[in-house]
C-alpha cells in the first residue's frame, strides 16, 4: 500500500492519536512467503478525533507502544479517515497469494507437458 502524502494545496492537520491496542504480530506465514521475514513485529491500533468523529487506524512497529499512549499524526481535512500513519501497512497478502496460484498453475502445466512427452 502506498504511503499517503499531504497535498500542498490542502495541508493536512495535526492531532493527537491514542493507542487502543498493541499486539505482537507473529507474521502468519511471512517466513514461508519466499523466506523473507519482516522486522516489524507489533500491530498498533489507534484512534483519533477529527471533525466531530472518532477514526481508527493501525500500523506496524518494531517497538511496543503502551495502550493509552498518545502520539502526533496528521490527517487529510478533506477525508479525515486518511492519516499519515495507517497507510504504512503493506498489503502483501493478496499479491503473494496470486503469485502462489500462478506459480502452481505454471508448474502443473510444465509437469503435464513433461509427462506427455514421455509416451
Amino acid at each position: 500500500m502506498r504511503r499517503l502524502t499531504p497535498n500542498p494545496e490542502f495541508p493536512w492537520l495535526e492531532t493527537q492519536a491514542r493507542v487502543t491496542s498493541c499486539k505482537y504480530d507473529f507474521g502468519e506465514g511471512r517466513a514461508l512467503a519466499f523466506g523473507i521475514p519482516t522486522s516489524k513485529h507489533f500491530l498498533i491500533t489507534f484512534s483519533y478525533y477529527a471533525h466531530g468523529k472518532t477514526y481508527t487506524g493501525e500500523f506496524t512497529s518494531r517497538t511496543y507502544l503502551e495502550q493509552g499512549k498518545t502520539f502526533n499524526i496528521t490527517y487529510n481535512p478533506l477525508a479525515p479517515q486518511q492519516n499519515n500513519r495507517a497507510a504504512n501497512i503493506p498489503d502483501t497478502k493478496t499479491p503473494l497469494f496470486a503469485i502462489g496460484i500462478i506459480g502452481s498453475v505454471i508448474l502443473s502445466l510444465v509437469w503435464f507437458a513433461m509427462m506427455r512427452g514421455c509416451h
